[in-house]
């Protein structure tokens, strides 16, 4: 298993569609931040990272000052950190988020809306994911406010795409089971996507995506993540992964701003808040879980990480077990 799917493996991602439209020229509207569709979506969730599909027609979106973001069909542009932003046919039109639209995420109503000014006919999918964000940190950190792929440059894309738009219809029409297949299907969309923005990305590029797909510390965070409990060393890792000590430090370290046992604590104390945040597991047992032999030492680290000792940090960041546990 790659780093990639090694992360994407522990953390619960829950996915659905929300929106199903077609927009005739001119049209435009301002998606409000993802914090504020929380309670018409996923009721509790700790992060949103919203994404529109263009399955035709053509649209333009913008995030504040940002640079605007022109979509063709096959399009997905995912906005990972919840920003608001302005979707439009063209620069210019007036963009306002309607009732009609807002009444649409309320009900979870996936029938097609047709609306705007009658012109060309822009059509939309538009779905999202929760995910901790104290566990997708590593990845989200690595992405832009916005970004797009598009699906339609090989046979699995175009798969994904066909698939989906066949299981829309079958949810708009209230079909036994479809939209639960069809949550399933928007996390694999969100997922595809993430591997086609890593396939591009530049080979200068660091952080932690970028890392994921270098083949040496690619190897490593596999490791590191599939084994984080082992009592691992530098001169160990460096063994498995084929390099010296000294040349895996620096190569880890240019990517990621630190050496890879300093990441090491840092993820294990990540796995230990979550657990702390979404069970009543008692603390030395979550401190030996993710690798600490010693209760004491476990409570100085996570003090240090975090701010908190592990008991003040349980009570105050208790989360819906539904999306943490």
């Amino acid at each position: 298993m790659d780093a990639f799917s090694q992360i994407l493996s522990g953390v619960v991602l829950k996915g659905a569609l929300f929106f199903n439209a077609e927009f005739s020229a001119p049209w435009g509207f301002n998606a409000p931040n993802a914090k504020e569709l929380v309670p018409y979506l996923a009721p509790d969730a700790p992060h949103l990272l919203i994404y529109h599909f263009l399955v035709e027609g053509s649209g333009i979106v913008r995030l504040g000052n940002d640079a605007l973001i022109e979509l063709e069909p096959g399009d997905v542009v995912v906005v990972p950190h919840g920003d608001a932003h302005k979707m439009c046919s063209a620069q210019g039109v007036a963009c306002e988020l309607s009732e009609a639209m807002i009444a649409k995420l309320r009900t979870h109503d996936l029938s097609a809306m047709q609306t705007g000014g009658g012109g060309e006919v822009a059509r939309f999918v538009c779905g999202f994911m929760v995910c901790d964000p104290l566990l997708c940190r590593p990845i989200l950190q690595s992405l832009p406010p916005a970004f797009k792929v598009n699906l339609r440059t090989d046979r699995s894309g175009q798969w994904l795409e066909n698939t989906l738009l066949h299981l829309v219809e079958e949810a708009a029409s209230e079909h036994a089971g479809s939209e639960a297949v069809l949550a399933k299907l928007s996390e694999a969309l969100f997922v595809d996507t993430l591997r086609r923005y890593l396939a591009d990305l530049p080979e200068q590029e660091v952080g932690w995506l970028a890392a994921a797909r270098d083949p040496i510390i690619g190897k490593s965070l596999m490791l590191l993540h599939s084994r984080s409990p082992h009592p691992w060393t530098l001169a160990e890792l460096a063994k498995e992964v084929g390099l010296s000590r000294s040349a895996l430090v620096d190569r880890f370290t240019r990517y990621l701003a630190e050496p890879p046992m300093a990441y090491l604590i840092r993820w294990r104390l990540k796995l230990a808040a979550r657990a702390l945040a979404s069970t009543s597991r008692g603390v030395a047992e979550i401190a030996e879980d993710v690798g600490y032999e010693s209760e004491a030492a476990f409570n100085r680290a996570f003090k240090r990480e975090f701010g908190l000792p592990p008991a003040r940090y349980r009570n105050e960041h208790r989360t819906a077990r539904g999306f943490a546990a």
